[in-house]
């Protein structure tokens, strides 16, 4: 080689490495770098956990929430019956404006937690967490039993744990209504961030034979009666679609109220919500009624959880909207590992999720088999810094 071709090439080979070196070294830095947006949120709820039932105690637990750089809280507003907020529209169903016990009275927490909760930077989404389902023994069921749907029996009664519950039949019109009349009161009477829904939002598949709804399903089937097993396809589809058309008829309610009102969604795993609750969130998302998801992914095999986060419809609907994972950080009688819940959430920001919420929010550092410092040290490990909240509305991109 002579001395020109060999300077000739001393450039090239100077000039590329110019051009390697002024790209970021991504391969080396994505696991350390602070994501830019995330998603840590946690649900807030009355059962089990007296959180809601102090206003001190509330407001000691999200400064405890800012201080640990979580940012998005999820309160109930609506189980067991009643609100959990002072409602003209239950006081007219229900007989009670709010919900009877004692620590809710003369409050509004839902008026504090999204007064407190903004002054600290947290976003707030009420979680409207029973939908149509309520206690059999509610003063609701036992204003309203033309509302309640039923097995083919005419048996009404469907056990949660060890609880009797009803259900109201989400393709009666008076109840669709009344649900849609409660959840429009919560977006224009509260400066909230969004709203939530899971799969409660549905019904189990063995209901929906009460008369109205037979008598619905005749009517558009030339006559011919539903099957008598609760799982066939096209009773399953026609019952889920007639719930999909019901959530298109909220999520217009609520953009008509207050346009940049998010609509959030957590149901399970596609086909156990769309087999067992009739709620389809993969046809909803893609017809652009959920505008953020976070699917209840509670298991404690590492390698079922991880399945979970691979099927299609989770990586269809992460091209389009922000999409986030439920991790279970414990219940009343089951504590879960701080070990456990790092590794998942390791697994759910590996694959570039929006993030992640936990349920709920006693099992984060009080109700543990751990210390409460030994818990909030390694969710202080996890979330290190502050970050924004992922929002579909503020410019996020898949």
């Amino acid at each position: 080689m002579n001395r020109q071709a060999f300077f000739a090439l001393l450039v090239a080979l100077s000039m590329v490495g110019t051009v390697l070196l002024s790209f970021p070294l991504y391969a080396q830095n994505t696991p350390s770098r602070p994501p830019i947006s995330e998603l840590r949120g946690v649900w807030l709820t009355n059962i089990d956990s007296n959180v809601l039932f102090e206003r001190n105690r509330l407001q000691s637990s999200l400064q405890s929430l800012k201080n640990l750089n979580f940012n998005t809280v999820y309160p109930t507003v609506w189980n067991w019956g009643w609100t959990l907020y002072p409602s003209k529209v239950a006081q007219k169903v229900v007989g009670r404006s709010l919900d009877p016990a004692p620590g809710l009275q003369r409050r509004d927490i839902l008026k504090e937690i999204v007064t407190v909760g903004h002054q600290k930077g947290l976003t707030v989404i009420p979680w409207f967490e029973f939908g149509f389902m309520a206690p059999a023994d509610s003063q609701l069921a036992k204003n309203r039993p033309q509302w309640l749907t039923s097995r083919r029996d005419g048996s009404k009664i469907w056990k949660e744990g060890t609880h009797n519950r009803v259900w109201l039949n989400p393709f009666h019109p008076e109840v669709q209504q009344f649900i849609q009349d409660l959840i429009v009161e919560i977006v224009k009477n509260y400066n909230i961030d969004g709203i939530q829904f899971d799969d409660h939002f549905g019904l189990p598949a063995e209901l929906g034979y009460d008369a109205y709804t037979v008598a619905l399903y005749k009517k558009e089937h030339l006559g011919q009666a539903p099957s008598t097993n609760s799982q066939d396809p096209e009773w399953v589809r026609w019952r889920a679609s007639k719930i999909t058309d019901y959530m298109k008829r909220v999520f217009q309610a609520i953009k008509a109220t207050k346009k940049n009102c998010l609509v959030s969604v957590s149901p399970n795993p596609q086909r156990f919500s769309y087999e067992s609750f009739l709620a389809d969130w993969q046809t909803w998302e893609r017809a652009g009624l959920v505008e953020e998801l976070i699917i209840q992914i509670y298991r404690d095999d590492l390698s079922v959880f991880i399945k979970e986060l691979e099927y299609p419809e989770v990586k269809a609907a992460r091209s389009h909207i922000p999409v986030s994972i439920g991790i279970m950080a414990g219940l009343k009688g089951k504590s879960i590992p701080m070990q456990q819940i790092q590794t998942q959430v390791q697994k759910v920001r590996e694959r570039n999720f929006a993030g992640v919420s936990f349920f709920f929010y006693e099992t984060l550092w009080n109700m543990t088999g751990e210390t409460p410092q030994q818990r909030q040290s390694g969710f202080k490990k996890m979330f290190p810094t502050p970050v924004a909240y992922p929002n579909l509305l503020a410019g996020w991109k898949p």
